[in-house]
C-alpha cells in the first residue's frame, strides 16, 4: 500500500526513540520525510498531483527570550505547500521549537524569518510562518462551520461496523443509485470519528474531517464506514488525507472535491492537512477539540 515499510528515510528519525531535549536554538533537530514514500503507492507525484492544498500547523507552546532575557510567548501558524518535496516530521518539529526556549532574539520578526528559513530548507519549498500574541490570534477562534456552507454531520447514522482496517472498497457502494445521473449535489459533510495511528509509534491520531464536494450524491453510510475503517490504520496525518481524497475521486462520481482534516493537538502542535481541486488555501480557525 505504501513504501514506508523498511524505508531508509524513516530509520534516521528520532520519532519513537528516546531523545534529549535541547533548549537552545538548533535547526539541525528538524527532520524531513519524503512525500514520495506514500505518493508512489497512490500513483501520484508532484508532476501529476490531482489536488492543490497545504498542511497548516498551529503551535501553542512557542517561547523564546528577548534581548534582555525576558521570556516571550506566542502562538504560531505554519503553512507548507502540498507540492513540497518533504513533510516535516512532527517530533523533530517539537524538539526544534523547544530549542527556542532559552535562546535570545531581538524581535518577533527575527524569530519569524529564522523559522521560515529553517522550515523551508527542511520541506524543500517555501514555508510560511506567522506569530501571534496568545490573546489575539485567528487560529484560536472556535470555528464550528469551517466552510461557508454549514456541514452535515454523518456520525449519527446507525450502521453496523465490522471493519477497522483500511477498506476503500467500502466506497464502491457509496454512490446513491436513486439519484439521476444528471443530478449533481453540492454539499459539505463532516465526521468527528476519524482515527488513525502514527506510523512509527502507533499512538492514536484523532481528527474531524470535512468533505466538501459536488457530483453525484455519496451514500453517507458508506462514507462513514470507510472513514471508520482508518481506525487501526497506520499512516501520517498528511498521507491519510491524500488517501481519502484519492479514494473518493476513484470510487465516487465527484467533480469538485475538498478534504480538510482538523487533527487534535499533541505536544503543542496540531496538524491540519487540506487537499482540494478547487482552492489551495485552507480556512482559518480551530474546532472545539483543538
Amino acid at each position: 500500500m505504501t513504501n514506508y515499510k523498511n524505508a531508509e528515510a524513516l530509520d534516521k528519525l528520532t520519532l519513537g526513540k528516546a531523545t534529549r531535549y535541547c533548549s537552545e536554538y538548533n535547526p539541525e533537530l528538524l527532520q524531513a520525510v519524503p512525500r514520495s514514500l506514500n505518493r508512489d503507492g497512490l500513483s501520484i507525484s508532484n508532476e501529476n498531483l490531482p489536488f492543490v492544498g497545504e498542511d497548516v500547523w498551529y503551535g501553542y507552546e512557542l517561547s523564546w527570550l528577548n534581548s534582555r532575557g525576558k521570556p516571550v510567548v506566542a502562538v504560531a501558524e505554519f503553512r507548507f505547500p502540498c507540492q513540497s518535496e518533504n513533510i516535516v516530521e512532527s517530533k523533530s518539529f517539537k524538539l526544534y521549537l523547544n530549542s527556542f526556549n532559552q535562546s535570545k532574539f531581538s524581535s518577533w520578526q527575527d524569530v519569524t524569518l529564522l523559522m521560515e528559513k529553517d522550515l523551508s530548507n527542511t520541506c524543500g519549498s517555501k514555508a510560511s510562518v506567522k506569530l501571534f500574541p496568545v490573546d489575539n490570534c485567528p487560529a484560536l477562534n472556535i470555528d464550528h462551520q469551517v466552510f461557508s456552507k454549514k456541514p452535515t454531520c454523518i456520525d449519527e447514522i446507525d450502521i453496523q461496523v465490522n471493519t477497522y482496517q483500511l477498506s476503500p472498497e467500502l466506497l464502491l457502494a457509496s454512490t446513491d443509485k436513486n439519484v439521476e445521473c444528471k443530478t449533481l449535489v453540492n454539499e459539505t459533510l463532516v465526521s468527528h470519528l476519524l482515527k488513525s495511528n502514527c506510523l512509527i509509534t502507533n499512538q492514536p491520531d484523532w481528527a474531524s474531517i470535512y468533505i466538501q464536494y459536488s457530483g453525484k450524491e455519496i451514500l453517507q453510510k458508506s462514507l462513514l464506514a470507510y472513514l471508520i475503517s482508518f481506525r487501526q490504520h497506520n499512516e501520517f496525518h498528511e498521507q491519510c488525507v491524500e488517501r481519502i481524497f484519492c479514494d473518493l475521486k476513484k470510487y465516487c462520481q465527484i467533480d469538485e472535491l475538498t478534504v480538510f482534516a482538523r487533527y487534535t493537538r499533541r505536544g503543542g502542535l496540531d496538524i491540519n492537512p487540506y487537499r482540494s481541486n478547487i482552492s489551495a488555501k485552507a480556512p482559518v480557525g480551530r474546532t472545539l477539540r483543538q
